[in-house]
């Protein structure tokens, strides 16, 4: 199980509206409702967690991690979230895990991929995302009634998962939930130009290069290109490298493995950087 503690910044992450995603996110967290964020890859769902935890929860001397986010996987227990014992030197000791220190604590607990964990995790958060707000810890004996400023994000790509581990109708229909896509051109342009350094026109056309790349995915490309490999290939291009080159070594050989899909995209960045 990977975690990750937020450390403040001096300035609000970046994040670019689309729509009406952070009026609404903000009214959620007010009303202590559990937010579930659905999209692709790489279209933005993290930073925007990043910056709705920065407008939103202020880091305390008790709270010094306003957000705690768990990448999930297939051998992520109940216990991962929870806690559980651990020996230290002649003493057993209790060790919280990631969910409880969010509960007590009053951050936002981020699970990245809920999907991809196990089915006694999904059972687990369940009484947090309603009316109950609350996490039994069986080891323990104890109810944990989450802290006012606790909130539960979740986050899953419907167009990735499997049947099998797409999320029941039931648990679904226990959060507020977001819609996530890729930005049109103009709006990914203003991202990449920001967060890699590039002028707009050469941001422009790294956007246009990724709209043309995402319409391969009816061809057999499982993922489209992330904004994140977007940036890369400009920080590239800012350091000198030809937009080729860059994208070459990131979106080219990022995407796949194999050589027909690779030459593909290739066919599509050297119609666009010619």
């Amino acid at each position: 199980m990977k975690t990750k503690h937020s450390k403040r910044m001096d300035r609000a992450p970046f994040y670019l509206p689309i729509a009406d995603e952070i009026d609404i996110f903000r009214a959620a967290y007010e009303q202590q409702l559990p937010v579930l964020l659905k999209g692709p890859t790489g279209c933005g769902k993290t930073r925007f967690i990043e910056h709705m935890t920065w407008l939103l929860v202020a880091p305390r001397e008790d709270r010094p991690n306003p957000l705690i986010t768990v990448a999930c996987n297939e051998d992520l227990t109940a216990s991962d979230l929870v806690g559980r014992y651990l020996i230290r030197g002649d003493e057993t000791v209790w060790m919280d895990g990631p969910l409880t220190q969010a509960v007590r604590q009053g951050a936002i607990c981020y699970l990245d991929e809920i999907v991809e964990a196990r089915k006694d995790t999904m059972v687990l958060i369940h009484p947090l995302t309603d009316h109950r707000r609350i996490l039994p810890v069986d080891k323990l004996g104890q109810i944990i009634s989450a802290h006012p400023d606790f909130l539960l994000v979740v986050s899953y790509n419907p167009g990735y998962q499997s049947v099998l581990k797409d999320l029941k109708p039931s648990t679904r229909q226990r959060f507020v939930s977001l819609e996530f896509t890729y930005p049109p051109r103009d709006k990914e342009a203003e991202i990449i130009a920001h967060e890699s350094g590039v002028d707009l026109t050469m941001a422009m056309e790294l956007a246009h290069l990724a709209e043309r790349v995402r319409e391969l995915k009816s061809s057999g490309l499982e993922e489209g290109v992330s904004a994140r490999l977007l940036v890369y290939a400009g920080r590239l291009i800012e350091k000198g490298l030809s937009a080729r080159k860059a994208c070459d070594a990131t979106v080219v050989r990022g995407l796949s493995d194999d050589p027909q899909t690779q030459a593909a995209i290739t066919e599509v960045v050297r119609a666009i950087f010619a």
